[in-house]
């Protein structure tokens, strides 16, 4: 049961072109965008397709291979975790962020 807590899988198309970035630490991380529809009817007999974004972050390795492969449009397939949290901006505001941090990465059309 351990390894099902905390665990995302979604499949979707990337938003943006991905950028290979690197900490202060010198560890390279790779953020990008994916979204998911979901088509149902409203109360009027409509249909209405819902489009969700969702962040994405790889580390390491496997953000040096989502930089060579992975493109804008492209249909993915993510798995990994959910994970919060806050920093404060330069103004001092208090900034909350949700992102998936992600260990599995298939790429599912070119």
């Amino acid at each position: 049961m351990k390894n099902i807590r905390n665990k995302v899988q979604l499949i979707g198309n990337v938003g943006n072109d991905p950028q290979l970035e690197t900490t202060k630490n010198g560890n390279k991380y790779l953020k990008l965008s994916i979204a998911t529809n979901n088509t149902y009817t409203n109360k009027e007999g409509e249909k209405v397709k819902d489009t969700q974004w969702h962040p994405v972050l790889f580390w390491g390795k496997k953000a040096e291979i989502a930089k060579k492969y992975v493109v804008k449009g492209q249909e993915i397939y993510v798995e990994g975790s959910l994970n919060y949290r806050n920093y404060d901006d330069d103004d001092g505001n208090k900034k909350y962020v949700f992102e998936i941090i992600s260990n599995e990465l298939l790429l599912l059309n070119k």
